[in-house]
Order: structure tokens, then sequence, then C-alpha cells
């Protein structure tokens, strides 16, 4: 079973996403780092049991020759809410249970952290990447436990998507979450629901 691991806000700067979602939600991230591997870099922001990320291609790294994660050499536009990653013990487990192009195991690390994630090879996640991706933690660290507690908590993440139907179905036996609702759309959208110190906050 996948377990709720954190939220991802993709921006095309990382200080531009980053302002983004303080001026959302009122609150400043912190911690983050760089991942050489993708050469992607973020910002973390803790939520209790989640953290969520604004993660961006890093101009300081050399572009790796294969598809960075969260199809993010494609992104355009405003900063947004793209992707979810749910945690498993076992990533093969994880990868043989989820529809076909959730992606291969890759060995990661960034700084103190040590990770497995599943990536497409194509960069692009299942369901135009409404599926989330696959993260096994090695050890005991998580960011979510190392970053400092600000009150903000998700309440609800709506996913909508032409198939939802079908998602449903890809997740029924990996995933059960109540925050995490999935309903027919037109197109992609997420849409996730916080309270705050602030009082009720929305991300997209």
């Amino acid at each position: 079973m996948l377990r709720f691991d954190h939220l991802a806000v993709s921006a095309l700067d990382l200080v531009e996403g980053v302002a983004a979602v303080e001026a959302a939600l009122g609150v400043a991230l912190a911690g983050g780092g760089q991942h050489p591997h993708m050469a992607t870099h973020n910002r973390l922001f803790g939520l209790g049991d989640l953290y969520l990320e604004v993660i961006a291609a890093d101009p300081a790294q050399v572009p790796p020759v294969w598809p960075r994660w969260f199809d993010l050499d494609n992104f355009e536009g405003p900063p947004r809410l793209t992707n979810w990653v749910g945690c498993c013990d076992s990533i093969s487990a994880a990868v043989a249970a989820s529809p076909e192009g959730v992606g291969i195991p890759v060995a990661l690390q960034r700084g103190d952290y040590r990770w497995q994630m599943a990536v497409p090879a194509d960069g692009k996640l299942p369901f135009d990447g409404c599926f989330p991706a696959l993260i096994e933690w090695a050890g005991t660290l998580h960011p979510a436990r190392a970053l400092p507690d600000s009150g903000v908590r998700l309440q609800r993440l709506e996913i909508a998507h032409p198939q939802a139907g079908a998602l449903n179905a890809a997740l029924a036996s990996l995933f059960t979450d109540s925050r995490v609702v999935i309903v027919p759309g037109v197109a992609k959208a997420m849409r996730a629901t916080f309270t705050t110190p602030h009082g009720l906050r929305v991300l997209e």
C-alpha cells in the first residue's frame, strides 16, 4: 500500500515558485536543496505527516541526458500544483502493481536523505501526471519530520481527470486516504485545500 508522502508544485523558476506558494498559504518555506541526478532544486514546507515541495530545473547544473522527473522539461506557464507522491515499503512491488509507465526505480540522494523513486523513461507519469510518483525512503530520515511545523495541514486534494474512473480503479488496491478525491474533469486539474493560521487557503 502507498502512503501519502508529499505534494509537488512545479515552476520554471524556483524563486518564482516559492513566492507563489508563500503568497497563497501565508507561510514561509524552509529547507530543500539540489538534485544532481535530475539537475533540479527545491524548497520545502512541512504539513505535519506530509510536506510540499516547490521544484524547478536548476540552471546552475548541467542538464541531464534523460528526461527530468515530473515532466519538468515540458513545463510551461506559472507555478502550479502538478503532482503528488506516494511512499511505499517496497518500490519494486509498488511498480509491479501500478499502471505501465510509472517508471523504473532510481537510487537518489540529497544531503543526508536517501531514497528510490520510480522515474518514467519519458518523465511523464500515467494519467497525465495524476497517478502518484512512487518513492521509497531509506532509513528513518524524512523531510516531513525535519521541517518546522507551521500549523498548516492538507484538508483535501482534488484531482480532476477525463479518466477519473480508470484512475480510481488503478489506485483502488494501492492507496486509501480520505483527503484525496478523484473526480471527472474535461482536463487534468489539481486543487489542494489547506487549513492555515490564516484560515482556509487553496493551491491550484
